[in-house]
């Protein structure tokens, strides 16, 4: 097969650890050709969505793990499946890259993530379609509003809707002095709505990611602890990431949402879960791979390509 992978620019992924790059790697052992595009090299025209598409020979050697090979600008009809794997902000230029990419989609070509369902599936707001698994959660900009479920909660955790990575996450109490200046800040003084949740202790347990590829669970997820004095787990925050099998309540989560997803289009899906509580449903760019393979030996960015040969 022909892959194309959607990616952000090459010198700046981290091959020792990115997904998309063992999905490259694993699709390459497998004897599938693979390429990059980058959001800008998308375009339409004459009635057909194109992109500028570089042929990659991707390695082991994290160092320099990929050959850059002949640059061609090709409909994306003429690949087998499109990865789309940019990582946030999701931002308005990311969604005009889901409108090109469903044109192409409308035309013949095979887009995962699929590109309406990207842009349907807020990662933080996608979590309300399935409350029953969800801690107590508000989504709101009204400082009011903010500030009593904060008093009803008495712990809660505040975050803006677009962020990835922990950034922008603050613990707040209901004794907080600086509570109305971080809500102030998130929300922009009430322009921008923000997601309020309770405050879960069990953090320190791990926030878990819980991969779903092709409707199929994977049965390890990677607990991202925070380190000491720190709320948030993620990997980019400080976290440490240990690979552990699923608890019942994460399998139930994921089993429960794994078709649903799957139906939509969203071949590859990353869910968190804090102490057996459902906190993002993560359908841009989900990660995570190469520490559950590394540490358990699972192979998930095989099973992505084995999901993209069946699919």
């Amino acid at each position: 097969m022909r892959l194309a992978f959607i990616l952000d620019p090459l010198p700046g992924l981290k091959a020792y650890k990115d997904s998309s790059v063992a999905i490259m790697r694993a699709a390459q052992a497998r004897g599938h050709h693979v390429f990059a595009i980058l959001r800008p090299d998308l375009m339409w025209r004459e009635g057909e969505v194109r992109a500028r598409a570089q042929a990659l020979t991707v390695s082991d050697d994290d160092a320099h793990w990929y050959v850059a090979g002949e640059t061609t600008t090709e409909p994306l009809t003429a690949f087998d499946a499109v990865l789309m794997r940019q990582d946030p902000p999701f931002d308005f230029e990311y969604i005009t890259a889901t409108w090109l990419l469903e044109r192409a989609v409308a035309a013949g070509a095979r887009v995962f993530n699929h590109p309406r369902a990207v842009r349907d599936h807020s990662e933080k707001i996608a979590i309300t379609e399935f409350a029953e698994f969800t801690a107590p959660t508000l989504v709101a900009r009204a400082a009011d509003d903010l500030n009593a479920f904060i008093d009803d909660m008495g712990d809660a955790i505040l975050k803006p809707l677009d962020g990835m990575g922990g950034a922008g996450i603050f613990r707040v109490r209901a004794d907080d002095p600086n509570r109305n200046a971080i809500i102030e800040t998130l929300t922009e003084h009430g322009a921008r709505t923000i997601m309020a949740q309770r405050y879960l202790p069990q953090i320190v347990e791990g926030d878990k990611r819980v991969l779903i590829i092709g409707g199929e669970v994977v049965p390890y997820s990677l607990a991202r602890i925070p380190k000491a004095g720190e709320t948030r787990g993620n990997l980019a925050a400080g976290g440490r990431g240990v690979a552990m099998p699923l608890s019942e309540r994460e399998r139930e989560i994921a089993e429960a949402l794994a078709p649903v997803l799957w139906s939509r289009g969203l071949l590859i899906v990353g869910l968190d879960v804090i102490g057996g509580c459902l906190t993002e449903v993560n359908v841009t760019s989900p990660t995570c791979m190469v520490e559950i393979h590394q540490q358990q030996g699972y192979a998930v960015a095989d099973q992505v390509v084995s999901a993209l040969e069946a699919a």
